[in-house]
């Protein structure tokens, strides 16, 4: 399963917090805790659990209600984003995010090049159930 980004930002906050407590890294230095609050985690959070909650409904879903999928998980990270100062996810986090999404599509059975190309609307084949 794709790992979500949270979950790297969890693991950035407890690494810096035992260089810390080692006294390895200087206080000064310390950024994980100002750039990812709890708070921020936590909503995000909130957003990716309704996004895979979403994704169980893809099996036979068609093109407009994938890229629906697609639209409210965008839509609500930018408002959580927008909350908070509107600069938290910057370049490297977009990038998780985006690549998160798209491995999540992908492991749910989305073409993701077939759905972006033009041309004809593609539609995955219907499971055979017999």
């Amino acid at each position: 399963m794709a790992e979500r980004p949270t979950t790297i930002w969890r693991e950035g906050l407890a690494e810096e917090a035992e260089e810390l407590a080692a006294g390895t890294l200087d206080p000064e230095c310390a950024c994980m805790a100002e750039l990812f609050p709890e708070d921020l985690l936590t909503a995000t959070d909130a957003v990716l659990d309704t996004f895979e909650t979403e994704l169980r409904c893809l099996a036979e879903a068609d093109d407009a209600q994938i890229f629906g999928v697609v639209e409210r998980v965008v839509l609500a990270l930018n408002a959580v984003n927008e909350a908070h100062n509107g600069s938290t996810y910057e370049t490297d986090e977009r990038e998780l995010l985006c690549d998160y999404i798209d491995r999540s599509l992908t492991e749910h059975g989305v073409d993701i090049v077939a759905l972006t190309a033009p041309g004809p609307t593609w539609t995955r084949p219907v499971p055979d159930h017999g």
